[in-house]
């Protein structure tokens, strides 16, 4: 009998176990999640997570999740999940790749999070003198080139996907290792948010106040969430709202260099 690997990834206090009897699989799911590993965490989810050929998908597939009412069914090219929340199980068939259990993992975790006062936005996130900073906007503006301008004493919790959650501190962010361009650029740290700032390329370096129904469009256009869910939804819209109207917002225009941070407190 093959023992079973058990990887356990912790991500905003929240911990889920993927368990798999394949040791190139286990191999893959623990370089993908390297600093959030928690192997002495109690799980609070667990997938069973088995090998698949590459030909048993539609390589073409796109994401899509069904379900409801605390039962998910997740499909794309490289695998098939299953989640009840009730039961606080799950299962993963995916071909060897680090990225299925991944994107299985974000979609999870936008799910509670709609639940929780909390969303995963797309927008890098850094940590400078104990508060967090969020930098959105859409592919190309500039999120992960501006936490790879950080001076030294930032820390970056990641340069493409941000977890927020509303907790006795006001709205936090926690690292991800949910990575873009800069690969292994989550910490596994958080701190409460200071402040949103959109993106966008200038000449000089400035921000603008931006009032809070610009605020709510921004989040909304850059929230990650992937299920038809009428009520999900609305929490959803009803976070943003109330994120917008508690976290201050800008624009910000800014040239690619480190001169930047000069602007950002």
């Amino acid at each position: 009998m093959p023992t079973s690997r058990q990887v356990i990834v912790d991500v905003g206090g929240v911990a889920v176990l993927l368990k798999t009897a394949d040791a190139p699989l286990g191999d893959v799911l623990e370089r993908r999640f390297g600093r959030f590993l928690n192997p002495s965490a109690h799980p609070d989810f667990q997938f069973d997570v088995t090998l698949a050929a590459a030909g048993d998908f539609d390589a073409d597939a796109d994401l899509k999740v069904t379900g409801g009412r605390g039962r998910w069914l997740v499909r794309r090219g490289d695998f098939e999940a299953e989640w009840s929340v009730a039961e606080r199980r799950g299962s993963i068939r995916q071909t060897l790749n680090p990225y299925a259990a991944d994107s299985v993992l974000r979609i999870v975790h936008t799910l509670l999070l709609a639940t929780e006062g909390g969303f995963l936005l797309h927008a890098s996130s850094a940590v400078r003198d104990g508060r967090a900073f969020l930098f959105t906007g859409p592919s190309g503006a500039g999120k992960s080139t501006i936490v790879g301008l950080a001076p030294d004493g930032v820390t970056v919790l990641t340069d493409e996907i941000s977890y927020l959650r509303w907790t006795a501190e006001g709205y936090v962010a926690f690292g991800t290792p949910f990575a873009g361009e800069l690969s292994d650029a989550g910490d596994p740290s958080s701190a409460p948010v200071a402040a949103l700032f959109c993106l966008g390329r200038g000449a000089e370096n400035r921000h603008d106040r931006l009032e809070a129904p610009e605020a709510v469009k921004a989040l909304m256009r850059n929230i990650l969430f992937f299920a038809d869910d009428r009520d999900l939804v609305g929490n959803v819209l009803d976070t943003a709202c109330d994120f917008a109207a508690r976290v201050p917002a800008f624009r910000l225009a800014f040239a690619p260099d480190a001169r930047v941070w000069g602007t950002i407190q």
